[in-house]
């Protein structure tokens, strides 16, 4: 069985992101996060270590999304 934690996140996020995934296949805010945290370690397993400049990115596509500061 699958254990899980917790995330917070602020609620006008979780708002904007309800209305984003609207007509997507994902059913939830924690769909999406599972999604986007996946796709980050997947890029690390594959390529070993993220470049400086691949983290940047991701860190700016997190931002624009209201998950970072």
């Amino acid at each position: 069985m699958t254990e899980y934690t917790t995330v917070s996140i602020p609620k006008e996020l979780a708002e904007r992101v309800e209305e984003t995934i609207e007509g997507t296949s994902f059913q939830s805010t924690s769909d999406l996060v599972r999604f986007l945290l996946r796709s980050i370690v997947i890029q690390h397993q594959k390529r070993g270590e993220l470049t400086e400049a691949e983290f940047e990115e991701i860190t700016d596509q997190l931002r624009d999304l209201g998950y970072l500061k």
